[in-house]
C-alpha cells in the first residue's frame, strides 16, 4: 500500500526522525508530531491510514487517546509504542483496540513489517472492555524481552477462549501466567480460577477430582462430590503438570474436550463444561508423545496456544525488580523491610538459579527474616546460597530416607488441595497401588520384560508378580530396555 499515510506521535525526535525515514524510503506518506493534540487534529480531519503512537507525550496519555480514536474512525489500526513495558500497558493497549503493542526499545525492522501488516489487512472493530485499574498490582513483574513477549501474548488473548499451555522450568511462575490470562480476560474474568495439579493427586483419584463422583460410586465415596470442572464452571480451569496425568484419564480429558460435557464418576447424567482450559508442564511433552506417556491427539487439544516461560537465567536483568518486590511483599508478612547493594545484586545475578523465581523469592524472605542488618550485603547472599545449595547423592541406607521424605511430601501436597477437608475415603490402599505401578514398570523395564527375573528381584512369587501386571494395566514389552 505505497503512497499511504503513516500519522507518528512521539515526544522522542530522534524516533520520529528514524521512523520517518524508514517508513519514507518505502513510499508512504509520513507525517510526524511531538504531541497528541496535533495527531487527533490530523484523525478528525480523516487523514491518516495508520497511527504509530508513543503512550507518553506531553499533552496527553497516548493510550487514553485510543477510545476516542476507534469511535470516530473505528477502522484505523494504531499501532501503540512504550517504554512503560508492563503486562498493565500491553493488555490496555489490546483492550482498548490497537492494532499492535511494541515495547521500547523495539527492532526497527520488526515495526515496518507490523506497519505493513496493519495497512494491507482489514481491521476489525474492537470490543473494548474495561481496563485494569491504576493501582493494580501487578501478577507479572519483568522487562526483559522473553517477558514482553508473554505480555503480547496474554494481550492478544484477552478476547478469546482458546485454550492454552505453559510450559517452563519449575519455578517460572506458570500459574501466575495462568492467572493473568483469567484476571485480564474479557469473558471469565467475574468467574472462578481452579487449579488442580496433576502431581499431587494419586492417580486412582484423577478422575474423582476432575469431574467428581456419585454417592456410593467407590469404596469410600459415601457422598456426592464435586469435581473441579463443575467448580470452575464460568471461569478457568489450570491443569498443572498436566505430563503427570496419567493415560486412562488422558483418555477421559480428550473424551470432554471434543464432547464439551462430562459425567461425574459413577453416574449417568452429562454436564457441560463451561470452562476454559489453561494448561502448564515442565515436561517436553513431544517427548512423552514420542515414548507412548501422553497422548498425541489430547497434546495437539491443549496445545492449541503454547506459551514458554523463560528460566530465571534466561531474563537475568529482571532480577533486582523481582528480589526488589520480593523484600518489599515479605513486609506483608511481617518482616522488617530491607535492600540490597550493589554488589550483593552483582552476586544474585552470577548465580545460575536452579529453582528460578520460586527459589529467588524464598532467599529474599529467608534473608529480611535472617539478615540483622537493614541493607543486605554479597557476604549475606553468598551465605544463604551456599547453605542453601541442595545435598549430593546420599548413601546407604539415607536412600530409604529419600523415597519416605518424598511419600511425606507427595501426601503433604494431597491433603493440602482438599483446602483443610479430608480426601475420600480408601487412602491407603490407593497409596499402595501409586508405590506398586512405577516399582513393577521400572522392574520389568531393568529385566527387559522377563516376567521371572522380575519376579526375583521384587521378591515376590511370580503368579503375584503376573496379577499385579492385570490389576495394574501395565504393559510388558519383551527385549527392549
Amino acid at each position: 500500500m505505497s503512497g499511504a499515510v503513516i500519522l507518528i506521535a512521539d515526544d522522542d525526535r530522534s524516533i520520529r526522525t528514524v521512523l520517518s525515514q524508514a517508513l519514507g524510503r518505502l513510499g508512504y506518506d509520513v507525517r510526524a508530531t511531538a504531541n497528541a493534540a496535533t495527531l487527533w487534529g490530523w484523525i478528525a480531519a480523516g487523514d491518516g491510514d495508520l497511527v504509530i503512537t508513543d503512550v507518553v507525550m506531553p499533552d496527553e496519555n497516548g493510550l487514553d487517546l485510543l477510545p476516542r480514536i476507534k469511535r470516530h474512525r473505528p477502522d484505523l489500526p494504531v499501532i501503540v509504542m512504550s517504554a512503560r513495558n508492563t503486562l498493565r500497558t500491553a493488555v490496555t493497549a489490546a483492550e482498548r483496540g490497537a492494532y499492535e503493542y511494541l515495547p521500547k526499545p523495539f527492532d526497527l525492522n520488526e515495526l515496518v513489517a507490523v506497519a505493513q501488516r496493519a495497512l494491507a489487512a482489514p481491521v476489525l472493530r474492537a470490543t473494548s472492555a474495561p481496563a485494569p485499574e491504576a493501582d493494580e498490582q501487578l501478577p507479572l513483574i519483568g522487562r526483559a524481552p522473553a517477558m514482553q513477549e508473554i505480555y503480547r501474548a496474554i494481550a492478544r488473548l484477552t478476547g478469546t477462549d482458546l485454550t492454552v499451555m505453559i510450559t517452563g522450568e519449575s519455578g517460572t511462575g506458570k500459574e501466575l501466567v495462568a492467572r493473568a490470562l483469567h484476571e485480564f480476560g474479557r469473558r471469565r474474568r467475574n468467574g472462578p480460577f481452579v487449579a488442580i495439579n496433576m502431581a499431587a493427586i494419586p492417580r486412582e483419584l484423577i478422575e474423582s477430582e476432575m469431574f467428581g463422583h456419585e454417592k456410593g460410586a467407590f469404596t469410600g465415596a459415601n457422598a456426592r462430590h464435586v469435581g473441579r470442572f463443575e467448580q470452575a464452571e464460568g471461569g478457568t480451569l489450570f491443569l498443572d503438570e498436566i505430563g503427570d496425568m496419567p493415560l486412562d484419564a488422558q483418555t477421559r480429558l480428550l473424551r470432554v474436550l471434543q464432547e464439551g460435557e462430562y459425567t461425574r464418576v459413577g453416574g449417568a447424567t452429562a454436564y457441560k463444561a463451561d470452562v476454559r482450559i489453561v494448561a502448564a508442564t515442565h515436561r517436553d511433552l513431544r517427548q512423552f508423545v514420542r515414548q507412548g506417556l501422553f497422548r498425541e491427539d489430547l497434546f495437539y487439544r491443549l496445545n492449541v496456544v503454547p506459551l514458554r516461560l523463560a528460566p530465571l537465567r534466561e531474563r537475568i536483568d529482571d532480577l533486582p525488580e523481582l528480589a526488589q518486590h520480593f523484600l518489599k511483599s515479605a513486609v506483608a508478612f511481617g518482616l522488617p523491610q530491607k535492600s540490597l547493594d550493589a554488589e550483593a545484586v552483582e552476586a544474585l545475578k552470577r548465580y545460575s538459579w536452579p529453582g528460578n523465581v520460586r527459589e529467588l523469592e524464598n532467599l529474599m524472605r529467608r534473608l529480611a527474616a535472617l539478615n540483622p542488618d537493614e541493607v543486605i550485603t554479597a557476604a549475606a547472599v553468598r551465605r544463604e546460597l551456599a547453605e542453601a545449595a541442595p545435598p549430593g547423592p546420599r548413601q546407604g541406607s539415607d536412600q530409604n530416607e529419600g523415597v519416605g521424605a518424598a511419600v511425606e511430601q507427595h501426601l503433604s501436597s494431597y491433603f493440602a488441595a482438599h483446602r483443610g477437608g479430608l480426601p475420600p475415603n480408601g487412602l491407603y490402599t490407593r497409596l499402595l497401588r501409586e508405590v506398586e505401578r512405577p516399582l513393577i514398570t521400572l522392574s520389568l523395564t531393568a529385566t527387559r520384560g522377563n516376567q521371572i527375573r522380575a519376579a526375583e528381584l521384587l521378591g515376590i512369587n511370580r503368579n503375584t508378580l503376573r496379577k499385579k501386571i492385570r490389576e495394574l494395566e501395565i504393559p510388558v514389552v519383551r527385549g527392549v530396555r
